[in-house]
C-alpha cells in the first residue's frame, strides 16, 4: 500500500495516562470513574475499556498532567468500591492522532500509522480509534519523531 491521503494529524500534549486496572467486571464501573472525575471538573480523554479473560475490566484514559494528582485521589474509593487491584499512572504523554474522512472504507490505515510508529521506535501505551480517527498514547518526549513519521508515511490533504 502506498502512502494514504488522511485530513491531517493532531497532537495533544501535556497529559497523564491512568488506569483503573483489574476490577471484577459488572455494570457501573466506566460510570463510577467517569461522573467522579466529572464531578471535579476533570476533563477525559481517549478512553479505553476492556475486559480480559478472568473477567476484570481494565480501564485506561488520560487527563490534563495538571488534573493527574487530584483523579488519582478520586480514583481510590472508587477501586476500593469496586474491588480493583491497582490504579496505574504515567506522567508526561501524548496523543497523536491521524484523520481522514473515509477511514472506514480504508482497511490497512491503522496498520500503516502502528507500523510508522513501531518502524521509529515508539511504544503505543494505548490506542482508540472511531470511523474517522486513529488516535495513540505515546510518550511526550517521542511526539516530534512520531509526528515526523506519520508525516513520512502519509499525503496531508
Amino acid at each position: 500500500m502506498g502512502r494514504v491521503k488522511i485530513g491531517g494529524i493532531l497532537q495533544y500534549t501535556d497529559l497523564a495516562l491512568v488506569g483503573m486496572m483489574a476490577v471484577p467486571d459488572r455494570p457501573g464501573i466506566a460510570a463510577a470513574i467517569f461522573k467522579t472525575l466529572a464531578k471535579r471538573g476533570i476533563n477525559v480523554l481517549s478512553i479505553v475499556q476492556l475486559v480480559d479473560l478472568d473477567n476484570n475490566t481494565h480501564v485506561v484514559f488520560c487527563v490534563a498532567s495538571k488534573d493527574a494528582s487530584v483523579a488519582l485521589g478520586l480514583l481510590e474509593p472508587v477501586k476500593e468500591r469496586f474491588g480493583g487491584r491497582g490504579i496505574t499512572h504515567r506522567a508526561r504523554v501524548a496523543i497523536v492522532s491521524i484523520f481522514g474522512p473515509d477511514f472506514r472504507e480504508r482497511p490497512g490505515v491503522a496498520g500503516m500509522m502502528y507500523t510508522a510508529l513501531a518502524d521509529a521506535g515508539i511504544n503505543i501505551l494505548s490506542i482508540s480509534t472511531s470511523m474517522s480517527s486513529v488516535n495513540c498514547v505515546i510518550d511526550l518526549a517521542r511526539l516530534d519523531d512520531a509526528v515526523a513519521a506519520l508525516e513520512d508515511k502519509f499525503e496531508l490533504s
